[in-house]
């Protein structure tokens, strides 16, 4: 298996540049995950790693080893796109047989066979390997476009959103599937999404890109507990952080319409105005809240539901258990957290 080290990395298209200074170290056997929006360059990263774009400027390293003049084809990476780019003439066997029967690698027809019925065993479409790809469902054909990565066991996987053209349920399903089988084979994972539930609840590490630039780096609860922007507080996070402008003076932060207030005495200075950020799982409709307010909307899911809060001019998000009942247009009583709060300046960096 391999580390991988990126420094210093721009890439450019034209006048565009795609990714600005990225530096960032995956671990050997590591599943990483970049976490962005559409465009943040995280495809970019994938490509230049694999090799099949060239940076401006930086160094690639496997291993301490520099890449940066290595062809694609001798980087032994497997990369499997958004795009299932499977042959439809040809039976899953034959496709998953394909990248073993280059020239370079000299495997045998048996080893080959070997490979491939291991793989096929590990993904559960030992009984699909004599049918037409083109017969096969999304959940089937990306399935085996993993596969015909795995049959190479190279030393890095490199993944571009495999699961976003999938239902929500059979995501949820090759998620869990995906994680079980890089932590039985081992290899280096960098992985690319821009689902924030898939880079939660896969990610040994994350980082988040913004218009080509790391904005933060480490472990899930890291990224979710301690958002270092409102940028990143509301990417992470479902139902999405409460983010509301704060005045900050004398040892209390006052929300604009000063109905939410908290002692910010053990907090580090703040500035005069602040954003504050509440997640919704941080406010406890209950009886004996310190803040009053009225119920706008609700939305069941089952298990817990999201409520609309009003609170003059503030509106919040509060998470209950699905088995309560409340009613739109309830006025009701909650409390915040005031250990869970996220200050950000005016410029949307943490503060405390």
């Amino acid at each position: 298996m391999s580390n991988i080290r990126l420094e210093n990395i721009t890439k450019q298209f034209g006048d565009f540049t795609a990714l600005h200074n990225v530096s960032l170290s995956i671990k050997d056997g590591e599943f990483f995950v970049l976490l962005g929006p559409t465009g943040a360059g995280k495809t970019t990263t994938l490509r230049v790693i694999a090799g099949l774009e060239k940076q401006e400027a930086g160094n690639v390293y496997f291993d301490d080893r520099s890449m940066n003049d290595t062809p694609p084809a001798d980087r032994d990476t497997a990369f499997v796109f958004q795009q299932y780019s499977l042959y439809p003439n040809m039976t899953v066997y034959e496709n998953m047989a394909f990248p073993l029967k280059s020239p370079l690698r000299n495997f045998s027809k048996d080893e080959i066979d070997k490979r491939i019925r291991k793989a096929a065993e590990k993904l559960r479409v030992t009984h699909l390997l004599e049918r037409k790809t083109a017969r096969l469902s999304g959940g089937e054909m990306q399935r085996v476009s993993i596969g015909r990565a795995i049959v190479r066991e190279p030393k890095i996987f490199l993944m571009d959103e495999p699961l976003s053209n999938l239902d929500a349920k059979l995501r949820e399903s090759l998620r869990v599937e995906l994680k079980h089988l890089q932590k039985d084979q081992g290899i280096t994972t960098l992985f690319v999404t821009h689902d924030q539930i898939e880079a939660l609840t896969m990610a040994d590490r994350l980082a988040v890109l913004e218009h080509g630039k790391i904005i933060q780096m480490g472990t899930p609860e890291d990224i979710y507990d301690r958002p270092a922007t409102t940028f990143v507080a509301q990417l992470v996070g479902t139902p999405h952080i409460n983010l509301f402008r704060a005045i900050s003076d004398k040892g209390t932060i006052k929300s604009k319409s000063g109905l939410i207030s908290f002692d910010s005495s053990q907090l580090p200075q703040l500035p005069n105005e602040i954003t504050l950020g509440i997640r919704p799982e941080d406010i406890e409709i209950h009886p004996n809240g310190l803040f009053k307010g009225r119920v706008l909307l609700t939305e069941p899911l089952g298990v817990e539901t999201i409520v609309h809060i009003e609170s003059g001019d503030d509106k919040l998000l509060s998470i209950i258990p699905g088995t309560e009942q409340i009613g739109v247009g309830q006025e009701i009583t909650y409390s915040i957290l005031p250990s869970r709060l996220h200050c950000f300046d005016s410029m949307g960096q943490r503060l405390n």
